[in-house]
């Protein structure tokens, strides 16, 4: 068992990332945040406390026809994935389903956006993702590791110069998932 398997350990890794994403956004050169967000008028980011009821270990449902699905962007655009798999979990006892997109360069990684009743109230309204790489997101017993303590927002959610995916309307849940990233404290400002 590695450190991070362990509550503390899962909670320190989960803290972590947020800390780096913070100096990120804050001071890095590549911050997707306009310039009056960033250095000293950074106003930081906000996200539920990590609570391990919202991290599952799940068997992706593969779909036995792998269908090219059209997704609209936040600038009007449009993406191409494919629709490959999808998760059956319950929260707070209740059934839900998200499906899980692969891009269609042939990677192997998982896109799993979604919208839910926190979304437009305390997380950003257009929803957030989820990136699944198999080499860091799989058990060694070969389920997935779907933490929604890690979910984030898309850039756009900080800059409208960004284009983004939008959540297709499969993804949106009709239950609050209380984890991961609320929407960004500068958009109060």
């Amino acid at each position: 068992m590695s450190a991070t398997d362990t509550p503390a350990g899962w909670r320190d890794a989960v803290e972590q990332e947020r800390a780096k994403k913070a100096r990120f956004f804050r001071e890095g050169p590549r911050s997707p945040l306009p310039p009056e967000f960033t250095g000293e008028s950074f106003p930081g980011l906000d996200y539920y406390d990590p609570d391990p009821a919202y991290r599952y270990e799940l068997e992706l449902h593969e779909h036995d026809d792998v269908e090219e699905v059209t997704v609209g962007t936040s600038a009007e655009g449009e993406q191409t994935y494919l629709r490959y798999g999808e998760f059956r979990f319950e929260v707070d006892g209740e059934a839900v389903t998200l499906q899980a997109y692969r891009p269609t360069d042939g990677s192997d990684r998982l896109w799993v956006p979604f919208r839910d009743e926190t979304s437009g109230e305390e997380t950003y309204g257009a929803g957030r993702y989820l990136d699944l790489e198999p080499d860091h997101h799989r058990t060694d017993e070969g389920q997935w590791v779907l933490d929604f303590n890690r979910a984030y927002n898309p850039t756009c959610a900080y800059n409208p110069a960004y284009e983004c995916p939008l959540v297709p309307m499969e993804n949106w849940l009709d239950v609050a998932v209380e984890a991961g990233e609320r929407d960004f404290p500068g958009h109060g400002e």
